[in-house]
This record gives structure tokens, sequence and C-alpha cells, in this order.
């Protein structure tokens, strides 16, 4: 008998502490609409990331339907994930779903998009204000007088105000000098792009196309408004924003029909995203870099830095990174 304890002994010392034994993570991923391209990638790099870490990872997207997003976080919560990672549709409606999901002591990571009024335990995403300040900086470079479109996002994103809030901190001063005139300003309806491309055709009629530039705030918006452009033979002559440096983004800009989109490192958004819901799900403490306040509380938080990128350094940024490859940018 005391052979068999001092063996079992020697057993659990050769394997460590008991606490090195971390359970595996089940996460739920609200996602709000995998139509677009920019989801797909986060959805992809997440869950290779969180499984790699020895989660489990159960996905569902809204599809851009706020009462399907908070039915699918509710059959999350009575699953009995661990955590929530919730990209909202819209982020103001998801008090009460959040707050059954506290009762059952799930933790909450509000991912890209701020969730406002709710007791959510972390937050991670870019600086948005700074993205709309480069979107703006990149059109006053361009065409520094005349007349200007605004193409917010979608008004259910708490991150499209914070564009409008950044591209107006650069836009106002020469609104108010009358360098610039700001000609039309819509948001687009959960960012696709043919409500875009609709906005930009009624926007050229009531302006008989003198438009000089359209601050679009993501790149499906901008690819809806250059379709619009290119019907009245204006693509690459009106200067147009965007962000998320989509694949079709990037390659107009390469065609010079789109003037810079906004690349936020999606791989190290997502990566990070994993690793802080495995380190909630295990109760362990989440290193934070700034604090937002949702309305009811400060929410700690992680951001990162978006990065402008235009025909110049395409190469040395979304190629770099590995986001996209140099045969599928130029196409050869």
């Amino acid at each position: 008998m005391k052979k068999i304890i001092l063996t079992l002994l020697g057993i659990m010392l050769s394997v460590g502490p008991i606490q090195s034994f971390a359970k595996s993570v089940k996460i739920g991923m609200a996602i709000d609409d995998l139509r677009l391209e920019r989801w797909q990638k986060d959805r992809d790099i997440f869950v290779h990331k969180a499984e790699e870490l020895g989660a489990t990872v159960y996905v569902q997207s809204a599809n851009g339907n706020e009462q399907t997003q908070i039915s699918q976080i509710e059959n999350m919560v009575s699953r009995g994930v661990d955590v929530l990672v919730i990209i909202p549709y819209n982020g103001e409606v998801l008090s009460n779903v959040i707050k059954d999901a506290k009762r059952d002591g799930i933790k909450v990571l509000a991912y890209d998009r701020l969730i406002n009024n709710a007791d959510i335990d972390f937050y991670l995403s870019f600086d948005n204000e700074k993205v709309g300040e480069i979107q703006a900086q990149a059109m006053l470079d361009k065409k520094p007088t005349g007349n200007y479109f605004l193409m917010g996002g979608a008004p259910t994103d708490n991150n499209a105000k914070l564009f409008r809030k950044g591209q107006m901190n650069i836009l106002q001063p020469k609104i108010d000098s009358g360098d610039i005139k700001v000609v039309g300003d819509q948001w687009v309806d959960s960012w696709l792009p043919e409500n875009a491309l609709k906005i930009m055709e009624n926007a050229l009629t009531a302006n008989n196309n003198k438009i000089d530039a359209v601050v679009a705030s993501n790149d499906s918006t901008a690819g809806g408004a250059i379709q619009a452009l290119d019907a009245q033979g204006l693509a690459g002559k009106v200067a147009i924003s965007g962000q998320d440096a989509d694949l079709a983004a990037v390659r107009r800009i390469v065609d010079g029909t789109q003037t810079m989109t906004v690349y936020k490192s999606i791989t190290e958004l997502a990566n990070k995203a994993a690793e802080i819901a495995v380190k909630l799900g295990n109760d362990e403490k989440v290193e934070s870099n700034a604090s937002l306040n949702n309305g009811l509380k400060d929410v700690p938080a992680w951001l990162l830095n978006p990065i402008s990128v235009d025909k110049s350094n395409i190469d040395a940024t979304v190629i770099a990174d590995k986001f996209h490859s140099k045969e599928d940018v130029y196409q050869k």
C-alpha cells in the first residue's frame, strides 16, 4: 500500500499542480451578420485560436436581425456556455438577455462593438474614433476643398457613431471655414452595399453629380457607393474612404476606384479575443489598456491601433501581414 501511495504521489508531482488542468471552456459566439466578408474572417481566426487553447466554440449569425440575435443568445445561455462573445447587431437592446446570462454566471465579452447599458465583463476593439479621423484626413489630403457626402454605417452600431465623431473632429474646421461643403449625410442600414448603392444614386441625382468626396465608413458601403459612381462615369474621380481592408476594396484601391481603407489587424483582434474569452471562462485576470463607460458601468477594455492603407502601402500592410496574398490582391 505504501508503495502505491508513493507511486501516486510521484505521478502527481510529475504532472505539476492541480490548477494546471484548466477546464475546457465553452464559448458562444453571437455574430451580427456572416453575410459580410469581415465577420467571416473574424469567426475563422477566433474559432481556430480558441480551439487551439482547448475551448469549444458555438457560432451563430443573426444575419442583421436584432430579435434573431437575442434568441440565439438565449439559446446559448440555456446551452450552458461559460462565455458569450457578442458582435452585436444592435448594442442598445441586449441588456435583458445579458442580465439572464450573468445570473447564470456566464461572462460576456463585447467584440469590436460596445454593448451599452449592460453588465458586460470586457470590451475588445480598435480605437474607433481614430478610425474616423484617419478616413476624414485621407479625404482632405485628396480633396482639400469641394462637396462632401457623408455615408455613415448602421445607425444601430455604436461604432458607426464613434467613426462619425472621429470624422467630424477632422472635418468640422474645414466645414466652418467653407473649404468643404457637406451636401448630404445618410446612415446605411445594416452596412449593406445595396443600401449604400441606393443612397449614393439619390445623392448624385440630388447634387447633379457634383460630389468630390465620399466619407464612407467601411468597405461594404464604399463598394455600393462606387457602383453608383461607376454608373455615372465618376469611379476614380470621386475620392472615397473605406474600412476593414476587404479583398474587393483592396483590389479597388489597386484599380484606383477607391482611395483608401482602414486596416485593422483582424488576426490580432480575433486571436486576442480568443485568449481573453478563455481567461474569462477560467476566472483568470484579464489585462486592460483602456476603460469605456457603457452607460451602466466602466468596462475594462483592450483597444488596438488602426492603420491607413492606400495604393502606396498595400504591400507593407495587408500583404506583409498575410491578411491577403499578393496573388489575390493583384490577381496575377
